[in-house]
């Protein structure tokens, strides 16, 4: 086990705004934000900021009236998360799948960025002689 897997991490700071659009009942929307709010209080996640739009459709021949849109920053990543479904509750548990996929997506972009990078001479990386 190294270090990094050892460390306790708090819960990262989550300022993101869940509003609604057209007639969305409270329960919905409640259930909604508790659904974001698992998907974005992980360890590992940086600080996350932004909004979420939930929007149900007024005409009732829509096969599927709910939908939401997502824009987050994380870190210094912008996410754009949108989906449709048929319910309210359906479309949050579409929205926490879809935002836990794109943050796995931009966690794993900054562990393999960081991964990358070759470690200078004095952290036990390629000794560069300028004296030959």
């Amino acid at each position: 086990m190294t270090a990094k897997d050892t460390r306790a991490q708090a819960t990262s700071t989550v300022a993101v705004q869940v509003r609604a659009e057209g007639e969305v009942a409270e329960e919905a929307l409640a259930y909604v934000r508790t659904k974001v709010g698992t998907a974005l209080n992980r360890p590992g996640i940086p600080e996350v900021s932004g909004e979420v739009r939930i929007t149900r459709a007024a005409a009732h021949h829509v096969e599927q009236p709910w939908s939401a849109g997502a824009e987050l920053v994380v870190g210094n990543t912008l996410v754009v998360v949108h989906a449709q479904e048929a319910t309210a509750h359906e479309l949050a548990d579409r929205l926490q799948d879809r935002l836990r996929s794109r943050l796995n997506r931009v966690l794993h972009r900054r562990e393999a960025a960081r991964k990358a990078a070759t470690p200078p001479p004095w952290r036990g990386g390629p000794a560069v002689s300028g004296r030959d």
